[in-house]
C-alpha cells in the first residue's frame, strides 16, 4: 500500500462524476511538441469537469491523485524519472493508470491518465475526442 506518514493509507477520491472533479495535467511549453494537441484536450476535459489545475511537477500531481486531493491527472511527453513514482502511488491507493491510446506502459513516457476506476474511463472518453 501507499502511506502517508506512518498510519494513514493513501486512497484514491470517490467521486464518480466528471462534474464533480479537480483535475491536475501539465502545459508543453509553446512551440514544443504536443502543445496544439494539449490545447484540443484541454477544451474537450475542461468543458465537463469542476476545474483543471497545473502545478508543474507530474510527481506531485500523481501523489495528489494517490492522496485523493486530485480526482485525476493526465500529460504527455514525460519521462520515466517523472512519473514512475507516482504511477505506484496511485495503483497502490486504487487507483487505475494507463496511456491515453490504453497500450503501452505510462513509465514510458508516451502519455498518462490517472484517476480512481469510475472517472479513469470517463476521463479517457473525454482525452479521445479531442
Amino acid at each position: 500500500g501507499a502511506f502517508l506518514g506512518a498510519e494513514k493509507r493513501l486512497r484514491v477520491a470517490a467521486r464518480r462524476h466528471l462534474d464533480e472533479a479537480v483535475l491536475a495535467t501539465g502545459v508543453p511549453f509553446l512551440g514544443k511538441p504536443g502543445h496544439a494537441q494539449f490545447l484540443k484536450e484541454l477544451h474537450q476535459v475542461s468543458q465537463k469537469v469542476a476545474g483543471v489545475r497545473r502545478f508543474g511537477a507530474a510527481a506531485l500531481d500523481l501523489a495528489w491523485v494517490a492522496a485523493g486531493r486530485f480526482d485525476g491527472y493526465w500529460e504527455r511527453n514525460l519521462g520515466a524519472w517523472d512519473v514512475s513514482a507516482g504511477v505506484l502511488m496511485v495503483t497502490e491507493a486504487g487507483g487505475k493508470v494507463s496511456t491515453i491510446e490504453e497500450h503501452g506502459n505510462p513509465v514510458e513516457g508516451a502519455s498518462i491518465v490517472a484517476a480512481n476506476q469510475d472517472l479513469h474511463p470517463l476521463l479517457l472518453e473525454k482525452l479521445r475526442l479531442a
